[in-house]
């Protein structure tokens, strides 16, 4: 059992986070049966997904009693895996800043999941109204709550495809109207590719992606890894087998070799409570407890 300490809500978007449950949610209990109205057609409702399970750590309504029942398990070995999703959020929006502060205003977001506070485009254009974002998940209920978050929204969109599919990403007719491949562009992957079997060559994907982009462009990417608590992690791994998306461990170095391509910018492939900080309320006293590495890169 890992023993994760407690992270405290350390900004209005964590609180909001938080308390995003206690929102209307509209679901029915998966012994009736029944597809909740807000679930697209054809969503298995007997499978847990790792888009809704992340969304039950988070605190939000759009899941499944298959994937709370998950969710709790995970709980029992990973007690605080509530408090490692919000830091992995957290790192997500320090990432996006860190692009915004490089000039970077076009985002694509990979994996992004069901929306919560604190998304790309809100971040993006509370910096610059004119940033450009495009999520994309494969995950039907993620990408039927981003199409009704987004509604009108002229700059921001989403795409229904896989990662592995990299044209079905980058040539998707969202995506090209959306962004411009000649200005540099920050891919987001994070807590993604630890879902891709070594089998699916995770390395190739990724630089499949790092040579449609231009220069200048930034690669933000965080991934779980057992090189600590090895046991209580392991349990992790052995809950999500039977789920849609099973989990792969990688080593530190694995991570670095990843996404190789990429020049890393400081402080390199480290714990994401230690990657660039906001204030000393975000970094943790062990920061390899919160069991995720994060690492933005260039393109050079």
């Amino acid at each position: 059992m890992i023993n994760v300490p407690v992270a405290v809500a350390t900004s209005l978007d964590d609180a909001e986070m938080i308390s995003v449950a206690g929102r209307t949610n509209g679901w029915r209990s998966r012994e009736m049966q029944q597809r909740p109205d807000w679930a697209p057609e054809g969503v298995d409702l007997e499978k847990p997904s790792a888009a809704r399970c992340y969304d039950f750590y988070l605190g939000g309504a759009y899941n499944f009693e298959v994937d709370r029942e998950l969710g709790r398990k995970v709980m029992e070995v990973v007690p605080n895996v509530q408090e490692i999703a919000i830091n992995n959020r957290a790192f997500l929006r320090r990432a996006v800043r860190y692009c915004l502060d490089q000039g970077v205003r076009q985002f694509l977001d990979i994996g992004s999941g069901i929306p919560t506070v604190g998304n790309v485009h809100e971040i993006a254009q509370a910096a610059d109204p004119e940033s450009r974002v495009v999520y994309v998940d494969n995950e039907p209920v993620a990408v039927a709550h981003s199409r009704a978050i987004l509604g009108d929204t002229e700059r921001a969109t989403i795409v229904q495809a896989d990662l592995l599919d990299v044209e079905g990403v980058l040539d998707a007719p969202e995506t090209r109207r959306m962004l411009d491949f000649s200005r540099p562009i920050a891919v987001m992957m994070v807590a993604l590719v630890h879902f891709v079997a070594d089998s699916s060559n995770p390395r190739e994907v990724i630089r499949r992606y790092y040579e449609r982009l231009p220069a200048g462009s930034y690669l933000g990417f965080s991934h779980v890894t057992g090189d600590h608590y090895m046991e209580g992690v392991q349990g992790l791994v052995k809950l999500y087998e039977d789920s849609i998306n099973p989990v792969t461990l990688r080593t530190r170095e694995e991570v670095a070799e990843l996404i190789g391509d990429f020049e890393i910018v400081e402080p390199g492939v480290v714990y994401v409570p230690d990657w660039r900080p906001d204030t000393e309320e975000d970094v943790w006293e062990q920061p390899e407890r919160s069991i995720v590495y994060g690492a933005v890169g260039r393109k050079v």
